[in-house]
């Protein structure tokens, strides 16, 4: 007897992708065992044609991104990934070889990231493609990080560099010049993975910035019930993001606050700081001061004077 449509997708495309507990996808459910001696993390995100990513990327890119923002909580968490769930819903008379695309990037970075898919659904919907994720990890017990922790006189650290998936945004809808280094920082963000790990036990509260480095430090401070600085010159900046900042100054309110950096933002004691650099040694990736937390509330972002800079967006919301 033939399979149905759907399950044969599922079968053809995504049960090569199947991680173990995934039963083969030819169950309901998935069955699996987490980790001796580990407390288990978990995280969704959504990702929509238009709003998250554009309808011409290519599908490849479209499915690794999906993938990358959900490891991207788990870093912020210092968790390790254990497996997922994703539920695709795809336009209609979406060509195969689009889906076939879709996997190919799914493919390729459960590879690098040592992850396996562990179910999910897959439907057919009129409206534009939409994909949700739900993350798996595993963190030791009270080791995780959290949003809150940050104390007054905390330092304000980030990794990475600030302001590249927005430029390249800007690159890719032709509102600034080509420039394949932002384009790609925008389709293929960076988990923080390695660093979320080795800043169990230095950091006091992190984040990762999905929704610009303004607002998302203002959750932070929020939490923490304290309010804080940040040093807009100390911000790190790619050689491409300081050409187009050098081009248009009006750039630097896009750059802090236009998100899809998914880099790691979070506070360290500054007794810490050299933890937080051995941390940053470790895992191979660039970290940089960029402010501290005071007494009061909200955030003050200060120009190369000292003085107060005006914002006119702190970042990205679905709702606002």
């Amino acid at each position: 007897m033939a399979l149905p449509a759907e399950f044969a997708l599922i079968a053809r495309h995504f049960r090569p992708l199947a991680g173990e507990g995934a039963l083969d996808l030819s169950d309901d459910a998935a069955l699996l065992d987490p980790p001796p001696g580990r407390q288990l993390v978990l995280a969704a995100d959504a990702m929509v044609a238009g709003v998250h990513f554009l309808p011409d990327d290519p599908p490849e890119t479209i499915g690794r991104k999906l993938l990358r923002v959900n490891l991207s909580d788990l870093a912020a968490m210092g968790a390790a990934p254990l497996g997922y769930l994703m539920t695709c819903a795809f336009a209609k008379a979406t060509p195969d070889a689009w889906i076939a695309g879709f996997v190919a990037g799914l493919a390729e970075d459960q590879r690098e990231f040592a992850i396996g898919v562990l179910g999910g659904d897959t439907v057919a919907t009129p409206g534009p493609a939409t994909f949700s994720l739900t993350i798996l990890g595993t963190v030791a017990p009270g080791q995780a990080l959290r949003r809150r922790g940050a104390r007054p006189g905390d330092e304000i650290w980030v990794s990475g560099t600030i302001g590249d998936g927005a430029l390249g945004l800007l690159a890719l809808t032709g509102r600034l010049p080509p420039d394949a280094f932002l384009a790609e920082r925008y389709r293929l963000p960076r988990p923080r993975l390695a660093l979320g790990q080795a800043l169990a036990g230095v950091a006091r509260a992190a984040m990762d910035v999905s929704d610009g480095l303004v607002q998302d430090l203002g959750h932070l401070a929020r939490a923490a019930g304290c309010a804080a600085e940040l040093c807009a010159d100390a911000v790190p900046l790619s050689p491409s993001a300081r050409a187009a900042l050098a081009t248009d100054p009006a750039l630097r309110e896009r750059i802090l606050g236009g998100g899809d950096d998914y880099e790691l933002l979070f506070a360290a004691a500054p007794e810490d700081a050299p933890r937080v650099l051995a941390a940053s040694a470790a895992a191979q990736t660039p970290v940089t001061r960029i402010g501290r937390f005071l007494d009061g509330e909200g955030v003050t972002v200060l120009d190369g004077t000292g003085q107060p800079l005006a914002l006119g967006s702190a970042g990205w919301s679905h709702f606002g």
